[in-house]
């Protein structure tokens, strides 16, 4: 059973990804490598690599590549804000079931002002949704 590689790899990295072209279609069979691009996805940008121009349908290829990114990264956040929750119910059954006096006193002011932050930006969130809507 065989399997194509793509034409595309794009090395993760903060903020974005090196693009590379990959190719095996030479002498030796092997895989070869060449980046073509830069990608910023705080800031939607493309760059090329080096001298390089990037053809349309690199640069389609890289853009529909972003959009899927983009997308996987918000799925993420909101599976991190469910695992919060998930997080904030555990520490609360710790809390009042096996905590130790002393391991309350290490961590409650730092929850406590974490979760007072937390409130009041909800709060203030869902109020601006409310007038708003």
């Amino acid at each position: 059973m065989t399997s194509e590689l793509p034409e595309y790899y794009y090395r993760i990295r903060e903020n974005g990804a090196a693009v590379f072209r990959v190719d095996t279609e030479n002498r030796q069979r092997r895989i070869e490598m060449e980046q073509i691009a830069v990608i910023n996805m705080n800031k939607g940008e493309i760059k090329p690599h080096g001298d390089r121009e990037l053809s349309q349908m690199d640069q389609k290829e890289i853009k529909r590549w972003m959009a899927e990114r983009k997308a996987l990264l918000a799925m993420r956040d909101i599976d991190d804000i469910h695992r919060a929750v998930d997080y904030m119910n555990t520490t609360t059954q710790w809390a009042q079931s096996k905590a130790s006096p002393e391991q309350l006193e290490e961590v409650t002011d730092s929850l406590l002002l974490a979760m007072h932050d937390l409130r009041t930006v909800l709060v203030r969130k869902k109020a601006d949704r409310l007038t708003k809507g």
